[in-house]
């Protein structure tokens, strides 16, 4: 498959339905926007993931976990008319991908490298590292959206969620690369 084509898939499951999010948000002409955004957060979702297998044959698996941690915090929020659900599911999603990190770097099993692999060459003790980088991260980011979304107005909460969440995590993926170059070429060199 072509490298762009992934690229519009990744963005279908990835970002539109962040945007649909936002902008259902802000123009919802109802008396709770973040419910009637989360509707149709959690519908762009389903239907992203069912075109991406339709265009793919696969689903990957952290879209896949996000996907279905979104439908039930969603449906919750949804369902119950409480806007508390969805404000947790970042906080939920980032601390189960920790957990899942956790687990792999105790048990020397490198769980990025099955994500990444195809693409990214280190050897094990590299994948370990990062593993453990990147779960102290979202630890980071589950810690920092509780204290947002419990301490600040529901507006600033989105706005954090839109604009936010996702620099932080680009700035910290870049900071990463050096780590990654490194690594790479002590197996090039092997």
């Amino acid at each position: 498959m072509k490298k762009s084509h992934n690229s519009s898939i990744k963005f279908l499951y990835d970002y539109l339905p962040l945007i649909v999010f936002f902008i259902c948000y802000k123009f919802a002409p109802t008396p709770n926007p973040l419910i009637t955004a989360t509707i149709f957060m959690v519908a762009t979702t389903l239907i992203a993931l069912v075109i991406s297998y339709i265009l793919t044959r696969t689903i990957p698996m952290v879209a896949l976990a996000s996907g279905l941690m979104l439908s039930i915090f969603g449906g919750l929020t949804i369902f119950l008319q409480d806007d508390t659900f969805i404000k947790m599911k970042p906080t939920i999603i980032n601390l189960l991908f920790a957990a899942v990190l956790l687990y792999g770097y105790f048990y020397k099993k490198a769980f990025l490298s099955y994500l990444l692999g195809e693409q990214i060459k280190m050897d094990e003790k590299a994948w370990l590292t990062l593993s453990m980088r990147w779960a102290l991260f979202f630890i980071f980011l589950a810690a920092l959206n509780e204290v947002i979304w419990r301490n600040f107005p529901t507006d600033f909460w989105v706005q954090f969620k839109v604009f936010g969440m996702m620099p932080i995590s680009m700035i910290f993926t870049i900071s990463q690369v050096p780590f990654m170059m490194r690594e790479m070429k002590k197996i090039e060199k092997n």
